[in-house]
């Protein structure tokens, strides 16, 4: 057994799914209503998926980020990003804010944050520290931007990092590339979901078929 399969076979392993969200996912979404392709995430969502319903067979505990923006944590630096354009994006009880084609079960848990990092002003840490976590494999939109924030973050805090690189999705190709390229090469360690759905079937013994 190699070191990563040591780490996504031991019981201190999550995952984390970062800002599925309308906004963010959807062709409606203020994302795309400004011109981002967000045709990368049809590519992911199978895999996303697949990925959870493993996990709940296995028991690997999900925790999901969800951004939310408001007047009062919107910062006048925070309200120039992006030349202005991100201003309508994920607005506490708009529809943009909602998940997109997911859902937490009961007793999973939700994180809300305001900034690109998950671990920024949020109860994550005391979450995965409550939790004994020390294995995040890491999901969700965007690759360069809220994923890679939050996998920079993890790893300074000491947390091993998986990125799922087909799990993932950016606004564009290569800007998602230079993101797996990164990880890989200073903050964690890249794979594919089907991958640790495939490990987690062989070595716990759950078929595949299952849980498709």
């Amino acid at each position: 057994m190699n070191n990563l399969e040591r780490k996504l076979l031991n019981n201190n392993s999550a995952v984390l799914v970062v800002d599925v969200q309308n906004d963010y996912c959807h062709p409606d979404g203020a994302m795309a209503m400004v011109g981002n392709d967000v045709s990368g995430v049809s590519g992911m969502m199978p895999n996303l998926h697949r990925l959870l319903a493993a996990a709940r067979e296995h028991k690997v505990p999900i925790i999901f980020v969800q951004t939310f923006h408001e007047e009062a944590t919107d910062s006048e630096a925070w309200k120039t990003r992006s030349s202005g354009k991100s201003g309508k994006v994920c607005r506490v009880g708009s529809w943009g804010a909602n998940f997109f084609e997911i859902a937490p079960e009961p007793g999973e848990i939700i994180i809300n944050k305001h900034r690109y990092s998950a671990f920024i002003n949020t109860r994550l840490d005391s979450v995965l520290r409550s939790q004994k976590i020390e294995t995040l494999i890491v999901a969700g939109v965007s690759t360069n931007v809220c994923v890679e924030s939050t996998a920079r973050d993890a790893f300074m805090l000491d947390y091993h990092v998986v990125l799922l690189s087909d799990a993932c999705a950016s606004y564009s190709r290569q800007a998602h590339e230079m993101t797996i390229e990164n990880i890989a090469g200073y903050f964690g360690e890249v794979t594919d979901a089907i991958s640790i759905v495939s490990l987690w079937e062989r070595e716990l013994g759950i078929p595949m078929g299952n849980i498709l």
